[in-house]
């Protein structure tokens, strides 16, 4: 077996609740939904039920806060799947290890972001006003560009984003260049004085003709 094969990794929601959010589908009617829908529905789910566990008085979602959300991300650490070394460790920084070592599994960065931004979506879908969503809030940020940096650190990656391409044509060619209004005017006046300079030619060497005549 090989300890530091990357795997993909299960949503969080589905080791941490899911089965609550099929509890919750049953009694309603059945609907077709996306596979992101199917997804934010469950996670949502699982975070109500991590804040029952705690205890935490449900009057609606908008009474959770920005601690609960980290709180909750921390929480999931327990069921991830990705390998983050430690300070200590002799595979610290290095991107393909070469042996097993005793870190931790760790839940991985992006599947923390992508968790968050469904968990936004759905707090704003159940009734929360956007302007107090502690998804969005700044100490959320914070935390996950703090575990992006850290896992970069131990796991010897980079998280930078991909430069957007610009689209092209069809066939893969770039579209034709269009000169500008100068350059077509200086192209017009270029043909124009070949076309008299042509001309002038011509008249002189039929005049040459008709006086040798």
């Amino acid at each position: 077996m090989e300890p530091h094969k990357r795997t993909r990794e299960p949503s969080p929601s589905s080791l941490a609740g899911g089965q609550a959010a099929a509890e919750a589908s049953a009694a309603q009617p059945q609907q077709q939904l996306s596979r992101y829908e199917s997804q934010k529905r469950r996670d949502w789910n699982s975070f109500l039920r991590y804040l029952q566990e705690k205890r935490q008085p449900l009057g609606g979602a908008e009474l959770c806060s920005r601690a609960h959300v980290i709180d909750f991300l921390r929480y999931l650490d327990q069921f991830g799947k990705t390998k983050v070394h430690s300070n200590g460790c002799v595979f610290y920084g290095h991107p393909s290890p070469t042996g097993p070592c005793p870190c931790p599994l760790r839940q991985a960065w992006g599947s923390l972001d992508a968790l968050t931004g469904r968990l936004r979506a759905a707090y704003e879908e159940s009734g929360g006003a956007p302007e107090a969503n502690p998804f969005s809030t700044r100490a959320v940020r914070d935390y996950l560009r703090q575990v992006r940096e850290s896992q970069a650190r131990a796991r010897g990656i980079s998280y930078k984003k991909k430069k957007r391409r610009h689209p092209q044509a069809s066939g893969g060619s770039s579209p034709p260049h269009v000169p500008s209004w100068r350059t077509r005017r200086l192209q017009d006046l270029a043909f124009n004085s070949f076309f008299y300079a042509k001309l002038q030619l011509l008249r002189n060497r039929y005049k040459s003709e008709v006086h040798d005549v």
